[in-house]
C-alpha cells in the first residue's frame, strides 16, 4: 500500500506539470460575468493554449454575495461538490462603500460562502473576482461618498477590499481589475468598457478571460491564441498585460501561496535509528523515501538503518492534486562495541557540511593520533596527525561530496564537503 501512494503522489504532480490541465469552475456573481459570456470565453482562451475548463455558472443581474448565501440554485451548485475552483464575485460597488459598511454588507457574505465551499468540495480553491472602478466613477455615490468619485478612487477601494476578502478567507484573487488598470494606464487607446461605462466591453471580458486563465491555470497567457473577435494587436497588448500583472507575480494575488510545502528536520538516536519529524505546510498525506529501499507513509517516522553511509531522505508531502518534496542528504555511522564506547567520549566534528576545514573537538585528548579522510568508495584522500587538542584539518584540496574521518582506526565521523 505504501508504495501505491506515492505512485498516486507521482501521478498527481504530473497532472501540476504536464502540457494540459482540465479544470473545473464554478461562477457566482451577476452582469460583469455573465456580460459576453466569460465563463464560455475564458473555455475557449484555455483551448487554444492546450487546456480545458468544465464550467457552470449562476449570474442574475445586481446579484450580491449576500443573494448567492441564500440562493438555492447557486448553493445546490456549490453543493454538487467536485469544483476545483468557486469564483465569487461582488456587485461592482459594495466594495468602494465606506469601510462600515463592508464590513456588514460584503465581508460576512464573502466569509459564509467560502465556508460552504470548503464544506462540499474538499479541495477547492476559493477565488475572489476583482472588479474595476467604472470609467468615470460613481456618480450614482458620488455626492455622499467622495471617494468614488473618480475612476482612480474607486478602483483603489475595489483593488483594497477584494485583497482584505482573499487575505482574510485564505483565497486567491483573479485581480482583472488591477490588469484593467494598467491597460488604461499604459494602453488608454483600447476601450474595456461598454457604452455605459461600467460593463465590459468585448475587449473588457478578453482581459477577464485572460487574467482568470492565468490565475486558475497558472500559464504564461502569451500563449494564448484565442481572439474574441478585436484586432490582433489588442489581443496581443491584453495577453502581455495579463502576463506583466499576474503571471509574472502569482504570489501577489495569493497564487500558490497554501500549495504543499515540504520540509522536515532529523535526530539521530544512536546506532542507525534516526528519528523524522515533519514540518511541511498545507499538507494532509505524506510519503518517505529513506534512502535505503525503505519508506513510510506516517507523518513523523522513525527508522533505522543497518549500514553506515551517505542516505538520499525524500519527502513528498501532498494536498488534494498538489504536491512538493523535500531532500536531505543524512550520514549514519553504525559502530559496533568497541567504536561505541569511543563514540561515547564525545567527538564533534563542525561546520558540517564544510566548505575550506574542519574542526574536531572531543572529551579526550587528540594530540599526537593519527587521522585519515575517506571517500565514501573507501578511497583514502587525506592523512595526517593531529597536532593540537582542538585541531583543525583543511579540507580546501577535496572534492565537493561526502567523506568519513577515522582517527586511529577507533572513532570514525562523516562529514560533507560543498
Amino acid at each position: 500500500m505504501k508504495f501505491r501512494l506515492l505512485l498516486i503522489l507521482l501521478v498527481s504532480g504530473l497532472a501540476v506539470f504536464g502540457q494540459s490541465l482540465t479544470k473545473k469552475v464554478l461562477f457566482l456573481g451577476n452582469s460583469y460575468t455573465a456580460v459576453n459570456n466569460l465563463p464560455q470565453m475564458m473555455a475557449d482562451v484555455a483551448v487554444s493554449a492546450g487546456d480545458s475548463l468544465w464550467f457552470d455558472s449562476n449570474t442574475p443581474g445586481g446579484y450580491t454575495l449576500q443573494g448567492h448565501s441564500t440562493n438555492t440554485l447557486s448553493l445546490g451548485k456549490i453543493a454538487a461538490g467536485g469544483w476545483d475552483y468557486v469564483v465569487l464575485q461582488e456587485q461592482s460597488q459594495l466594495p468602494s462603500f465606506p469601510l462600515p459598511q463592508v464590513q456588514q454588507m460584503v465581508f460576512p457574505y464573502a466569509r459564509k460562502l467560502d465556508s460552504i465551499i470548503n464544506t462540499y468540495n474538499e479541495c477547492a480553491e476559493t477565488v475572489f473576482y476583482m472588479t474595476w472602478g467604472r470609467k468615470n466613477g460613481d456618480a450614482e455615490n458620488c455626492p455622499v461618498w467622495p471617494p468614488v468619485c473618480t475612476y482612480e478612487g474607486m478602483d483603489s477601494l475595489l483593488n483594497l477590499r477584494y485583497r482584505m476578502m482573499a487575505s482574510d478567507n485564505q483565497a486567491i484573487l483573479s485581480p482583472v481589475g488591477a490588469v484593467w488598470r494598467y491597460l488604461r494606464q499604459n494602453h488608454p487607446q483600447l476601450e474595456l468598457y461598454s457604452h455605459d461605462g461600467s460593463h465590459p466591453s468585448l475587449a473588457g471580458t478578453y482581459t477577464a478571460a485572460c487574467s482568470f486563465y492565468t490565475a486558475i491555470f497558472r500559464k504564461d497567457p502569451t500563449t494564448v491564441s484565442f481572439n474574441p473577435g478585436i484586432p490582433a494587436t489588442d489581443a496581443a497588448l491584453i495577453r502581455a498585460a495579463a502576463r506583466a500583472i499576474i503571471y509574472d507575480s502569482l504570489a501577489t494575488w495569493h497564487i500558490g501561496t497554501m500549495d504543499p510545502a515540504a520540509g522536515f528536520t532529523y535526530t539521530q538516536t544512536g546506532n542507525g535509528e534516526v528519528t523524522f519529524a515533519n514540518h511541511s505546510a498545507f499538507s494532509d498525506q505524506f510519503f518517505w523515501d529513506f534512502g535505503d529501499g525503505s519508506c513510510s507513509a506516517d507523518k513523523n517516522p522513525v527508522h533505522t538503518y543497518t549500514a553506515s553511509g551517505f542516505y538520499d531522505v525524500l519527502l513528498y508531502a501532498q494536498s488534494c492534486s498538489r504536491q512538493d518534496t523535500a531532500m536531505q542528504t543524512i550520514s549514519v555511522l553504525i559502530l559496533n562495541a568497541q567504536q561505541a564506547a569511543a563514540r561515547n567520549e564525545a567527538l564533534y566534528l563542525y561546520p558540517n557540511p564544510a566548505t575550506t576545514e574542519i574542526r574536531i573537538t572531543s572529551s579526550k585528548p587528540l594530540k599526537g593520533n593519527r587521522y585519515t579522510i575517506l571517500d565514501t568508495s573507501g578511497f583514502v584522500c587525506k592523512t595526517g596527525s593531529l597536532s593540537t587538542y582542538c585541531p583543525v584539518i583543511s579540507i580546501r584540496n577535496l572534492r565537493p561530496g561526502y567523506y568519513f574521518l577515522r582517527i586511529d582506526n577507533e572513532v570514525c565521523a562523516g562529514f560533507v564537503k560543498l
